[in-house]
């Protein structure tokens, strides 16, 4: 991975951590419920775009580099597995 898309994902996922921990406290002060359920969308939704940028990332290095050495199937398989994941 690119070392300014390694920093770029590192500081998406502090800012997760940093949501999930302020759940947890919206939880011990027993928050309005609606209020929770619109950050933990807020939380899935962040951690969606890094799985996407993931996968980005992924095809455009480690597949096409799987191709390029004659492993199409590893390629194709890792990719399925992913999309069978999103999907559920």
């Amino acid at each position: 991975m690119k070392a300014e898309n390694k920093v770029k994902i590192q500081n998406r996922l502090k800012r997760i951590e940093g949501q999930v921990r302020g759940l947890q406290k919206m939880v011990n002060k027993d928050t309005y419920c609606i209020d929770v359920i619109t950050q933990t969308s807020a939380v899935k939704q962040a951690l969606s775009g890094i799985e996407d940028a993931m996968m980005e990332n992924h095809l455009s290095t480690c597949a096409i580099d799987q191709i390029k050495k004659g492993k199409e199937g590893k390629a194709r398989e890792e990719i399925l597995k992913v999309y069978r994941l999103k999907r559920k």
